[in-house]
């Protein structure tokens, strides 16, 4: 949801579908608020990361979406030729 959104300026409909889509589950909408704040803050709007960090319990997540954006990328090697 939030990626598709990622460049709009009126995220409040964005924000509302978080929380229908979370339901009970205020936990995961959190932690996945402040990961996709945290890693994509650069390329985002900054009107959907502000929403996104008004979600109660966000902030802590955000430093792990920076942490994981910064890591090298990984997988199998690929094969010699």
């Amino acid at each position: 949801m939030c990626s598709r959104a990622k460049y709009r300026r009126d995220v409040a409909r964005v924000i509302e579908e978080l929380h229908a889509t979370a339901g009970d589950r205020a936990d995961i909408l959190a932690q996945t608020a402040g990961m996709w704040a945290g890693y994509y803050e650069r390329d985002a709007t900054p009107e959907l990361i502000a929403s996104l960090m008004t979600i109660n319990g966000a902030g802590p997540w955000v430093e792990l979406g920076r942490k994981r954006r910064g890591a090298t990328p990984h997988g199998a090697p690929l094969p010699a030729r």
